[in-house]
């Protein structure tokens, strides 16, 4: 599996998940930092990445859209602030969870059409 995270998230997550063998980016990285929501499922579908995101509301809109125009989506990681606050202290803490969860699905396209919460 593959990921591309949100630009809310931390670079440092995607550096960490790369030096532990996976396929991560961010999405700043790629420059995807400006592209709408839609636009980046469907940059995440293209490259066959599932998209880690704490915008819930978003993206489970545009996915349930989608799956009514029998289109597919790569896949979607949410995480929420309650349980996974964002900070520099917490950046640990979401490579863990993301290295756990990318070791229990380590086939390319493991994740589409799902959603998985942090």
């Amino acid at each position: 599996m593959k990921l591309v995270l949100d630009h809310h998230c931390a670079t440092a997550i995607a550096i960490q998940i790369r030096e532990r063998g996976h396929d991560a980016v961010a999405a700043v990285e790629q420059g995807w930092e400006t592209e709408t929501d839609e636009s980046l499922l469907v940059m995440c579908e293209a490259q066959r990445r599932a998209l880690v995101t704490n915008n819930v509301g978003d993206f489970t809109v545009i996915a349930r859209q989608w799956a009514v125009e029998g289109r597919r989506q790569a896949g979607l990681v949410f995480t929420s602030d309650a349980s996974m606050p964002r900070s520099r202290r917490t950046i640990g803490r979401y490579v863990n969870a993301l290295d756990d969860l990318l070791r229990s699905h380590p086939e390319d396209g493991s994740f589409i059409e799902r959603s998985h919460w942090l």
